[in-house]
């Protein structure tokens, strides 16, 4: 069985969508209702990678409305609710109820609701008499939006932020941890499975996998759990492995300039739910969809950026020599005397033709749409010298430092403000010790470009934080870690962890390496230590392993806390293809970050510490 998140997701979708009826093998209901659906912001972005309005029409959805819009009654329609749990949701569909705007009302929570609010909507609709409105109210456990097959997130924005705040106490961090594991149950509850679970010790990685397995053992008690149709305890060959990491396990790759084409479009041209608006070729802005449906992006978007313009340009060429051919064969043959032998070649040539011509044209608009994002991206690269930026930052990495006139010639030459703060935060993780004369050059090259040094303070501390920690002797090191702790809070992992933690020669993440190791189930010194969790097992020792936990495992789930990005999901995906046989690797992370994002999150931390010199850092 493989693990299909997208298809899993549509298909609860469709069956809400149908009044929580059967689906059958047209993926509709057996009687057709038409209905009226009614969905928040968050819940709109869960639908759009997945349904389209012509899906709607297919479910018999005739309109659809943001919850918090004016409506106006429709009385003979049931309406389908598909929102957040939260308290102006349900006071706004008790509000819907008591105007009696619709025939009947199929709620359908995003996750479970909370008793509390469930008693303000009974005691609500039954005060305004309007509870026999009320069909039905389901918890759906679809709070996550699934982009692609094997790609997540739980769009939980500023959550590195939120779990690195010096100034964050123990409850606050408890709700982040208790929001993600609700959003990870979810997608287990989705996919029916519950996995063994291994992360490293400590931070918020061991605090989730902790709560999580806690969570799934509570819901394994109780009679109509999610999860009975996986069956009783079976082998973990069976079994998925879930394998969660904290963002700062590896932190350049959340920072780096990369040249793969999906990681470029995310990064330079802002890919949003699959989505993207690009300049023209006739000016306006033209909005496109990349998504599994296509057959371009699925097969190009590792390629680098080079590679990907080669890859049109011998698209097209097949396109014109196809079209060549179709002209050919369907204009008869020039001078040639009549007879009916012709005419009923020439027929079969037409009908073909005729047929070729959606094939041909759905080609053309594939290659066009991708000529033009390839047009702006190419301006940007251009402009901002992107190509100069991946090279240098990969250099840095494999070697462990770049030379003085180099470094501070790529920050007094072209590129964003951001584009040089990235680069300069790269140059300090790249270093295996901070030179302190090369840092402050630095710091006066970016004030000199009015960039805002918050980022690249709060790493240089955080880094020579931890070279104090590999320093120092044992006794001093837990005075050094208590001090840290209380200043940084949680951020105190590894910021850097080595050079082993960055990018090696043949290119390959840590985050992919440890993913190998986790699977394939080997002893390896870097993932011996790591926890093991298994929910359906009877409880020993905090993360106490025994062998079954250990795999090898066909398929994996890897979770990254604080933000992931399409160059982990990329590596992780080529790994997935390399072994033998190909394994099947889902990513998913609290939310999906370009190297802009993340470095205005490290700015926001360096903030909160007082460092800095400019009040904001535009990205121009």
């Amino acid at each position: 069985m493989t693990l299909n998140l997208r298809q899993k997701q549509t298909e609860c979708i469709a069956r809400m969508l149908n009044l929580n009826q059967p689906i059958n093998a047209t993926g509709t209901a057996n009687e057709e209702v038409y209905k009226i659906l009614i969905y928040d912001k968050f819940c709109q972005n869960i639908l759009s990678p997945l349904i389209h309005v012509k899906d709607l029409r297919k479910h018999g959805v005739t309109l659809y409305f943001l919850i918090d819009k004016d409506r106006k009654p429709v009385h003979d329609v049931p309406a389908v609710y598909f929102v957040q749990p939260n308290q102006s949701n349900v006071q706004r569909i008790v509000a819907d109820a008591s105007r009696s705007l619709y025939q009947s009302f199929h709620l359908n929570f995003s996750t479970s609701i909370p008793r509390p609010l469930l008693e303000d909507l009974a005691s609500g609709t039954i005060n305004s008499d309007s509870i026999q409105r009320i069909s039905k109210v389901h918890d759906q456990y679809l709070e996550f939006v699934t982009l692609e097959d094997n790609l997540f997130s739980l769009a939980y924005k500023s959550c590195y932020v939120q779990l690195n705040d010096p100034s964050a106490g123990d409850r606050e961090i408890e709700e982040i941890i208790e929001k993600v594991v609700n959003g990870l149950f979810c997608v287990l509850a989705t996919l029916a499975v519950v996995p063994v679970i291994r992360c490293p010790r400590g931070g918020p990685a061991e605090m989730v996998a902790s709560a999580l397995d806690q969570k799934l053992r509570d819901h394994l008690l109780s009679k109509n759990n999610l999860f009975t149709e996986g069956g009783n305890f079976v082998s973990s060959f069976q079994r998925p492995v879930l394998c969660i990491f904290d963002r700062n396990f590896e932190l350049p790759v959340a920072i780096q300039h990369d040249f793969r084409y999906r990681p470029l479009i995310h990064d330079v041209l802002g890919l949003k739910l699959n989505r993207l608006s690009v300049q023209g070729e006739k000016g306006g802005m033209r909005s496109y969809e990349l998504d599994s449906s296509d057959s371009f992006w699925v097969a190009n978007g590792a390629l680098e950026f080079p590679e990907v313009a080669v890859e049109i340009e011998t698209q097209l060429n097949k396109y014109k020599k196809d079209v060549d051919e179709v002209n050919k064969r369907t204009g008869g043959t020039h001078g040639a005397e009549f007879d009916g032998t012709d005419l009923i070649g020439n027929t079969k040539h037409l009908m073909s033709a005729v047929n070729s011509l959606p094939e041909l044209t759905e080609r053309k608009q594939v290659i066009d749409k991708h000529t033009n994002i390839a047009t702006v991206l190419l301006g940007e690269i251009k402009e901002r010298s992107l190509d100069s930026f991946a090279k240098k930052e990969n250099d840095m990495m494999v070697r462990g430092g770049i030379e003085r006139n180099e470094l501070i010639g790529v920050l007094k030459g072209k590129g964003t403000k951001i584009d040089k703060l990235r680069f300069a935060i790269m140059y300090l993780i790249s270093s295996e010790t901070i030179n302190q004369p090369e840092a402050e050059a630095v710091e006066a090259a970016l004030r000199e470009s009015e960039v805002d040094t918050a980022a690249f303070q709060y790493v240089k501390k955080i880094k020579s934080l931890n070279v104090s920690l590999a320093s120092a002797n044992s006794a001093s090191r837990s005075n050094i870690v208590d001090w840290a702790e209380k200043l940084y809070g949680q951020s105190i992992s590894a910021v850097t962890a080595g050079v082993k933690n960055l990018l090696s020669n043949d290119r390959q993440l840590a985050l992919a390496r440890t993913v190998e190791a986790l699977i394939e189930g080997r002893q390896n010194p870097e993932t011996d230590s790591y926890l093991s969790f298994d929910p359906r097992a009877p409880k020993s020792g905090s993360g106490a392993s025994s062998g079954h936990l250990k795999g090898p495992f066909k398929e994996a789930i890897v979770f990254m806390i604080g933000g992931g990005n399409y160059v982990e999901y990329g590596s992780l995906q080529e790994l997935a293809q390399n072994q033998q046989p190909p394994k099947h690797v889902i990513y998913g992370t609290t939310e999906l970050l370009t190297g802009v994002d993340f470095v205005e999150q490290l700015t926001l931390l360096g903030q909160k510490m007082g460092l800095g010199n400019v009040a904001s850092t535009s990205t121009q």
